[in-house]
């Protein structure tokens, strides 16, 4: 059993699995942990759902399997960190989900987002502080909205039981009471990523609820700051082991893994590597409006603290690409074999395939929803080791465009000198190595892997007055290759992206038939 004076407990719960995490206050060493993988539904193209009722059943056997590693007495708070954007509406008198879950990757509100664009309020973006977008929850509320039983959410919203949140909202509602009286909250990390706060006051905003055509009887999250008691682990969780235990901090997965990264200065930048790319870069406590397709959005707010905002360049595909390789294209049995497979088709010094993973279009900096993949400059001698770098290497030219529209933003005279990075494919140590290449930066990997529950716990600690040590060291890797040396390969990346625009889209539909 592990022993510490202090701990911080971290629930963070992804796209992929629950996990829970203890951390020593001291040392930021990770002294207990446990995971459960969470399933996701796909009953259409583009679709992605996931069931509510398991991603907290997944966190409760997390919390269960970790009692016999830890004295429970020595946990001081819990914070939570986990997938943003993904959707929940649920019944407040029931505790049941009205629908399952719609994930973040999810397409299907592609047609409510091009019916809504023509008439959308030039000021929208200078509102949330985000494009319009299936990405974010509001479309996805609204299509709840339309498709639930309409019978069933007619009463549940005229009883005013109708609660709508985002995962944190969700397992915080749970964790506390549920219906016995758990607290229906959320943090402005969160909150900025539906498209209905108001970036500049983090509150609700009354004119984007009423854009978006949501009734006044959804109930929405009170929105907190990232670290303060929002209340404590109800007897009915786990067994009743955690009772009373302060549930303290809050961050969106990115936000968090930017605080435990420790870039809590204006100008730090991080950049995570899992199912997607996302790099937030710390714009302190000025709210950072892009003109070049960068989001902004609330980096973290500790208690009574300023707000501190970020630019973030979201990427769709990052990790995915090389589980779609192994799992859809069957080239290779272990994500591990993409790393050899790339040096093999490195020494061969033939850079002519180019490979865009426009699966679902692309986001930033372009947010073409009709964009789709493409590989280019196939002929014979194209192995699957040049399809592998290509994939790999497509993840660090989407890193440098929207590390490029980061700098346009900046108001910093300085130049970036280091990326901080985390996530699976950081791994890949071909990857690295590519990634400080072109984008001609150092690129530090924290030897600490987990970097986004850290951050949680860090604000949960802050909440309580225990501060969590986040310096962990890193190891650098630095660019073995001269601008001039990636310049031209850079350009072709460029050019493939044109190529794959529109291609889902009306104008090209019309251009055939014509």
């Amino acid at each position: 059993m592990a022993s510490t004076e202090a701990a911080i407990l971290a629930i963070d719960q992804g796209t992929s699995s629950s996990r829970t995490l203890v951390f020593d206050a001291r040392t930021g060493e990770c002294l207990a942990s446990a995971q459960r993988v969470v399933n996701k539904y796909e009953p259409c193209a583009g679709w992605v759902e996931q069931d509510a009722m398991e991603l907290f059943s997944t966190v409760e056997e997390c919390l269960s399997e970790i009692l016999p590693k830890l004295s429970v007495s020595s946990i001081k708070a819990v914070g939570i960190t986990n997938q943003r954007e993904t959707t929940v509406l649920w019944d407040k008198s029931t505790g049941q989900p009205l629908y399952n879950a719609i994930v973040w990757q999810d397409q299907r509100t592609a047609d409510i987002v091009k019916k809504m664009k023509p008439n959308l309020p030039a000021d929208f973006s200078d509102v949330c502080g985000l494009p319009l977008d299936t990405y974010f929850s509001a479309t996805k509320l609204r299509w709840l909205l339309d498709n639930c039983k309409a019978e069933e959410l007619a009463q549940c919203i005229n009883n005013g039981n109708c609660m709508f949140g985002t995962v944190d909202t969700w397992l915080i509602w749970k964790l506390t009471g549920g219906v016995d009286g758990g607290r229906h909250v959320t943090d402005v990390t969160n909150a900025s990523r539906t498209m209905l706060m108001d970036i500049n006051t983090c509150q609700w905003s009354e004119r984007l609820k009423q854009l978006f055509g949501i009734p006044d009887g959804v109930q929405f999250p009170t929105i907190c700051s990232s670290s303060q008691i929002y209340g404590t682990i109800h007897s009915s969780v786990a067994g009743g082991r955690y009772e009373g235990l302060p549930v303290a901090g809050c961050l969106g997965d990115q936000q968090a893994a930017l605080v435990g990264h420790g870039c809590l200065t204006a100008g730090s930048a991080k950049s995570t590597y899992g199912t997607g790319c996302f790099m937030l870069y710390n714009t302190g406590t000025k709210v950072a409006r892009s003109q070049h397709g960068l989001l902004t959005t609330v980096a973290y707010k500790f208690g009574d603290q300023d707000t501190h905002y970020a630019l973030e360049g979201a990427v769709a595909v990052a990790g995915d690409i090389v589980k779609w390789l192994r799992d859809r294209m069957g080239m290779f049995e272990k994500a591990s074999d993409s790393e050899k497979l790339a040096e093999a088709a490195e020494k061969e010094k033939d850079f002519e395939v180019m490979f865009v993973p426009a699966f679902s279009g692309l986001k930033a900096p372009y947010w073409e929803a009709d964009a789709r993949g493409i590989i280019l400059g196939l002929t014979y001698n194209t192995s699957r080791e040049h399809i592998c770098r290509a994939a790999l290497e497509s993840t660090c030219f989407q890193t440098k465009e929207v590390l490029e529209e980061m700098m346009k933003e900046s108001t910093s005279t300085e130049t970036m000198r280091m990326l901080r990075v985390d996530g699976g494919m950081t791994a890949n140590r071909y990857f690295l190595q590519k990634l400080a290449d072109i984008l001609h930066v150092d690129i530090a990997c924290p030897r600490m892997a987990e970097i986004t529950a850290l951050g949680a716990a860090y604000a949960a600690g802050l909440a309580v007055g225990v501060t969590l040590a986040l310096d962990s060291g890193i190891d650098v890797l630095s660019s073995k290759e001269t601008p001039a040396g990636e310049a031209a390969y850079y350009r072709r990346w460029k050019e493939a992206v044109k190529r794959c625009k529109d291609w889902h889209g009306d104008s090209f539909d019309t251009a055939s038939s014509s």
